[in-house]
């Protein structure tokens, strides 16, 4: 399916990929088709104007692979504006990335370093969301 027609399909919805490289792109979106990645969480400073469109609670927006196919719709569940330092535990955790807040810490701290800039009090976008339907499975 075209991303044309996933945006007629989906009218209003964004478009986006997870992470910053191929390889990290492509593992969080088995996380997600898997079920175990149910969050996510961007720097506030990235969007907005010139910037990504922020997530809307009962919104569905579009992921993309890195090379820009449509991959997953996802609907956002709740957001919440957060210091780094204060991601809860369980967030972290629904991130499906690591097993450990501590562990998250570490690769997100890594990930906005690439990024942008790291601070333990910078602001985060953190998202819930849940699966919608899988653009290259068909299933929904």
């Amino acid at each position: 399916m075209t991303l044309i027609e996933v945006k007629q399909r989906y009218p209003g919805a964004e478009t986006f990929s997870f992470g910053d490289s191929p390889e990290l792109s492509a593992q969080l979106l088995e996380l997600v088709r898997s079920g175990r990645k149910t969050a996510t969480c961007g720097a506030l400073r990235d969007f907005g104007p010139g910037g990504e469109a922020m997530p809307e609670a009962g919104r569905r927006d579009i992921a993309l692979t890195w090379d820009g196919t449509p991959a997953l719709v996802i609907e956002t569940i709740s957001v919440k504006v957060t210091r780094f330092c204060n991601v809860p535990e369980a967030f972290a955790l629904a991130e499906g990335e690591n097993d450990t807040r501590e562990g998250w810490a570490t690769d997100h701290r890594e990930y906005f370093t690439r990024n942008g800039g790291y601070a333990a009090d910078m602001m985060l976008v953190c998202e819930r969301f849940r699966l919608v339907e899988d653009l290259q499975s068909g299933e929904s």
